[in-house]
Order: structure tokens, then C-alpha cells, then sequence
């Protein structure tokens, strides 16, 4: 049972759906990126990403509450709990590293610092790892996916 229906009804939750907008924007943010570094002007380039980056990091808080309602619904002491505990700790990290990258793209408009993109590509590569988690938590484990009783109706031969 969801902890509220804001987390989306049993079976279909929301969370997967809202983690879309961050990953989508803070991987074309990493080809704004790369762009930018190889343009002879890198201006728009660096713009465009700084807007990206942004635009991810809003998406991220709407995707890390539905998370957290989610999360909230998991059993103590189980091996899902844990992973998802992984899971959180590195989404909230590439947070922290995209904010920052941020931050440091705010001090220099005009390109894309070699810093901003090394962090953003860390933070891409933790939210591999993340993604790779949270599908092993809907995929293997089933959670907030569907009881076993459910699962057992699709895999039944009609009658």
C-alpha cells in the first residue's frame, strides 16, 4: 500500500516516472557539455547546460520525495531496504555534485569548467550505478510493483 497517493496508486507508482526528467536532463546537460568543450564558442553550449543542470535538480526533489514515500513503505532489516538506502545515498550525491557543478559554472558563463564537467560526469556515473539499483528494486524484488498474488495472475493460462 503506498504511503500516500501522491506516491501513485499500488502497482504504478510515480517515482519511476519523475526520475526522468533529472536523468534526461542532466544526460543531455553531459552532451552540452562535451559540445561546449569542443566548440570554438562555447557560450550557448554552456548556457544550454547550466540550464539543464538546473532543470534536473528541480526534477530531482520532485523524484527524491516520491522516493521517500516509496522508501518509507520498505520493510526494515530486509535487502531491499538496503539497496534502496544505496540507491537514495547516491541520488542525493549526484545531487550534491551537480549543485556544485553549478555553482562553479555560475562563476565562469562563457565556457564549460573542466572542474563542472569532471563532477558532472562522476555524478553521471554514480546515477548509473543508482538507476542499476532502483531496477533491481522494481524488476527483481517487485517493490511497489505488485504482490506476489498479482504477479501470479499474469504468468496463469486462461481459461
Amino acid at each position: 500500500m503506498p504511503r500516500s497517493i501522491v506516491a501513485g496508486p499500488y502497482g504504478h507508482p510515480f517515482h519511476p516516472v519523475a526520475v526522468t526528467i533529472p536523468i534526461g536532463a542532466w544526460s543531455s546537460s553531459l552532451v552540452f557539455d562535451l559540445l561546449g568543450l569542443a566548440a570554438d564558442d562555447p557560450r550557448a553550449f554552456a548556457t544550454g547546460s547550466r540550464w539543464l543542470i538546473g532543470i534536473g535538480l528541480g526534477g530531482a526533489v520532485g523524484a527524491a520525495v516520491l522516493g521517500l514515500l516509496d522508501y518509507s513503505r520498505i520493510p526494515r532489516g530486509t535487502p531491499a531496504r538496503r539497496t534502496a538506502l544505496a540507491h537514495l545515498v547516491l541520488n542525493v550525491t549526484a545531487m550534491g555534485l551537480f549543485s556544485v557543478g553549478l555553482i562553479v559554472r555560475m562563476l565562469d558563463l562563457g565556457r564549460v569548467p573542466i572542474v563542472a564537467f569532471g563532477l558532472s560526469a562522476v555524478a553521471a556515473a554514480g546515477l548509473s550505478i543508482s538507476g542499476w539499483l532502483g531496477g533491481k528494486l522494481a524488476y527483481r524484488w517487485g517493490v511497489r510493483v505488485a504482490d506476489e498474488n498479482t504477479q501470479r495472475e499474469g504468468f496463469e493460462a486462461a481459461a
